[in-house]
């Protein structure tokens, strides 16, 4: 498979104390890379969590949903190459089975593994494989790196995705690093794709819970490739205490606004390389909404706009075509005047007051679609509303990715 244009280098990561991690190969498809990978994590260690709302999620999202509420995890174990997603009991006893023994191999409780799954829907995950998976993995522990994990957990991913960011939390200097997979299938509402994120600081759960959901609401919440939400979406992370500075409980804890302000931007980062990912994209393209009623309506807009074939594949020709950025404005089913409505692509305004600008010049559009990203304001000029949603163009690729998925 072809990297995709749009596509970042791998950053320099650095361990995060607290966290050890193994990868193998069960062989869930007919490759040879390693599909299975087990992430171990100190005693005490918070975890907070936010899933699909896919009302046909997997049985490893229903584990999630029931073990987040304690918030404690000792291990994570994620498998690609099957979601195990609509697979009834079958797949609900293959899930438990394998959380229960790395719990064994740990000396834990089942309560305190998480798992994760992505792939094919509809086939049930081997109970031998998965098991041996995660035997192999538990044996490998401590040879793997961030770059080898997140292969692991990848599916028709292009390239490997990953961020990191830190924080100085009183006088300790924290990090967070994030790992994801997702290229297709990308219309996230609570989470998306799979994705991980680990930092060496002391967060309580509940606090930890209220700053990822905060965060994913500005991130992960924003993106959409294809306008499908996944029924294995997940996003959970991990705080193993680690740095050693006082426990931030609370937003009044010192260093918790600095710590909040760097979850929100790993996971802005980790949400746009998942754009820079979909399936056949060449082109990268914001669109932001200012003007609307609130911001509900505005983020209504802004992805009304992200989600329009007609708009994604114009964009994919360099075709300047504004009018279908007024259609998604006109379907979005939020309020907006047209006469009001202002348009422009880059630097350009394009149209305002319900029509075209007087003496429009369709060259610098045009100069602008010609590059890797893509840029795209609406004013509704109603209220104080605004909203930024990431999306990608929708090209030939996209077709040929998932018409051959299954192969």
């Amino acid at each position: 498979m072809d990297i995709s244009p749009l596509a970042l280098p791998f950053p320099a990561l650095a361990p995060i104390a607290g966290v050890a991690i193994g990868t193998a190969c069960t062989g869930y498809k007919a490759w040879t890379r390693d599909d299975v990978t087990l992430f171990v994590l100190d005693e005490g260690t918070a975890v907070a969590g936010v899933t699909t709302q896919s009302l046909c999620p997997s049985p490893e999202v229903e584990l999630c949903r029931a073990r987040l509420p304690q918030g404690r995890a000792r291990a994570l174990v994620v498998n690609a190459g099957n979601s195990n997603a609509f697979t009834g009991a079958a797949g609900r006893a293959a899930a438990l089975a394998q959380t229960a023994h790395v719990a064994e191999m740990l000396g834990c409780a089942p309560e305190q593994v998480l798992s994760a799954s992505t792939g094919v829907i509809g086939v049930p995950l081997p109970q031998d494989k998965a098991l041996a998976g995660a035997t192999a993995a538990h044996a490998a522990l401590g040879q793997a790196d961030w770059l080898a994990a997140t292969r692991a957990i990848g599916t028709t991913d292009t390239f490997p995705k990953a961020a990191t960011t830190s924080a100085l939390i009183g006088g300790t200097r924290v990090t967070l690093t994030g790992i994801i997979k997702g290229s297709g299938m990308i219309a996230p509402d609570m989470a998306t794709m799979l994705g991980f994120i680990f930092t060496d600081a002391a967060v309580a759960s509940p606090l930890l819970q209220a700053m990822l959901s905060a965060a994913t609401a500005a991130s992960f919440n924003c993106i959409t490739v294809d306008s499908d939400t996944s029924t294995s979406d997940t996003v959970l992370a991990f705080a193993t205490g680690a740095a050693g500075h006082p426990l931030l409980d609370t937003m009044e804890s010192p260093g918790a606004d600095a710590f909040a302000a760097a979850l929100a931007d790993l996971c802005r980062q980790l949400a746009i390389l998942v754009v820079r990912d979909g399936e056949g994209a060449h082109k990268l393209i914001t669109v932001s909404v200012t003007g609307a009623a609130d911001d509900h309506a505005a983020h209504v807009v802004a992805k009304s706009i992200a989600n329009s074939p007609l708009l994604k594949t114009a964009i994919a020709g360099g075709d300047a075509n504004w009018g279908r950025v007024v259609m998604a404005v006109g379907k979005a089913g939020q309020r907006a005047e047209r006469d009001l409505l202002s348009i422009r692509f880059g630097e350009t305004l394009v149209a305002e007051r319900g029509a075209v600008v007087p003496g429009y010049d369709e060259a610098p559009v045009a100069a602008h679609l010609a590059g890797d990203q893509v840029e795209i304001a609406v004013d509704l000029g109603i209220g104080d509303g605004r909203a930024r949603v990431w999306t990608c163009d929708l090209t030939h690729g996209y077709i040929s990715i998932n018409a051959d998925y299954r192969s």
